[in-house]
């Protein structure tokens, strides 16, 4: 998936101006593909020359404050990408590494890592289950947002994946220790 993508899907959902853009990402789609403002106003300026995406100055708002709207090249190519097949992701995991580290030579004291891993995994499922019980407790939802729920309920599943693994990581490691 590119960062265009990720910001055609946006803007198709609601025309915005970058920096609404760029907030309404951190709050959505930010969960699961993380971009800098600065990234998304560099990727605006890119998609506006491909013609997948235009801007038009606000009325009223602030001097050069632009809206973006996606333009009919942007929807065929959102298209396109969707369309094609994809790889499920690997895993890239720098704690991982440093376990088969801490296997290799010795205790690194992989115990104070890992609880800091399960407090903010921890943190994540709660913020996830805040924004079920606020968005998602009416069954009534339509196809838009049974989708969002979906995309929700994998986040869910992987801070609970996360959280399951690190306890049994941190309780191994506790008796490796004695």
């Amino acid at each position: 998936m590119s960062l265009q993508h990720a910001l055609l899907t946006s803007i198709i959902e609601k025309p915005c101006s970058g920096y609404e853009l760029a907030r309404r990402f951190d709050k959505s789609i930010g969960y699961f593909w993380h971009a800098t403002h600065q990234q998304i106003y560099r990727e605006l300026a890119r998609m506006e020359q491909q013609g997948w995406v235009s801007s038009s100055e606000v009325e009223g708002g602030r001097s050069g404050k632009k809206q973006f709207d996606v333009l009919p090249a942007g929807r065929a190519e959102l298209q396109r990408w969707a369309a094609e097949s994809s790889a499920p992701l690997r895993l890239r995991d720098e704690l991982m590494l440093k376990l088969r580290a801490d296997a290799a030579i010795g205790p690194l004291g992989m115990v104070e890592e890992l609880e800091k891993r399960l407090q903010l995994h921890e943190q994540e499922l709660a913020t996830y289950r805040a924004i079920e019980q606020r968005d998602f407790s009416s069954s009534n939802a339509g196809r838009e947002a049974q989708i969002h729920y979906l995309i929700l309920k994998a986040g869910i599943a992987y801070e609970e994946g996360r959280i399951t693994w690190t306890k049994e990581a941190l309780q191994t490691l506790r008796q490796l220790a004695i």
